[in-house]
């Protein structure tokens, strides 16, 4: 679904992705670790065509489209969603109307999916602005569920999110990832990507994300490299034991 080949990324003139190659399947779920300022948002920015980012070489292929020098709309179109960190308040635009936006033309009960995320109350007030962390993180999702894109982006999720809104987001992030296909069923990991169309990137420092969805790889990015690939709770069981320390000794 997405292909990323020798991606290299640049702000205000500093290199700040240096030689990205990254590939995700349908239906495969990857999370991406890493301390701050190693390039995580960058990269999730640079896939969405929002920000002043420069790409100096490589490219980005989603779905057989080079995306690489598309703006975000015809990104957004073509199926790539995001979710992020602290994403800005809007004054004049409600959430009921952006959701609308990010539905186009699908014909969606707005109300009922807001329900789902505990934000009916807020459809009728401007974006993001007066809500608390949780609150903005539960508009991203509605915004998300009601665009049902393939390839879902998040920068964060846990971030702001006190603990009963995370079992929330995480249950709803599981929901876009469509690994509620067959709650009556066991899958294997092979069956249950096999049964998915939805793919995500996920950025996360707290790991908290994990107990909510199922990941099949994790990648370290430092300092603007990918320097290794495992199973994302392995990674964070070594990350929370030895911290990036281990990132530079493997880089060096």
């Amino acid at each position: 679904m997405l292909s990323i080949t020798n991606l290299h990324v640049a702000i205000n003139g500093k290199e700040v992705l240096k030689g990205i190659d990254l590939t995700i399947d349908r239906g495969e779920t990857v999370i991406l670790f890493g301390p701050n300022g190693s390039g995580k948002t960058t990269l999730l920015y640079t896939i969405m065509g929002i920000g002043n980012y420069e790409v100096t070489e490589g490219s980005i292929v989603f779905n057989d489209h080079d995306i690489t020098s598309m703006p975000a709309y015809e990104r957004a179109r073509l199926g790539i969603g995001m979710s992020m960190q602290r994403p800005p308040s809007i004054h004049g635009l409600t959430t009921r109307g952006l959701v609308q936006m990010c539905a186009a033309d699908r014909d969606i009960d707005i109300d009922k999916l807001a329900r789902k995320v505990n934000l009916e109350d807020f459809l009728d007030r401007d974006i993001n602005l007066g809500f608390s962390g949780g609150e903005i993180k539960r508009s991203e999702i509605l915004q998300l569920m009601a665009q049902h894109p393939e390839l879902v982006l998040f920068d964060e999720p846990e971030s702001g999110v006190d603990v009963e809104n995370m079992a929330l987001v995480g249950k709803m992030a599981r929901e876009l990832l469509e690994e509620n296909l067959h709650p009556d069923q066991r899958h294997t990991m092979k069956e249950l990507k096999h049964e998915r169309r939805t793919s995500g990137l996920i950025i996360t420092h707290t790991g908290h994300i994990l107990d909510y969805i199922t990941a099949d790889r994790g990648h370290v990015l430092y300092n603007g490299v990918l320097c290794c690939a495992d199973n994302p709770k392995r990674i964070l069981e070594h990350l929370a034991r030895y911290g990036y320390r281990e990132c530079i000794r493997c880089l060096s």
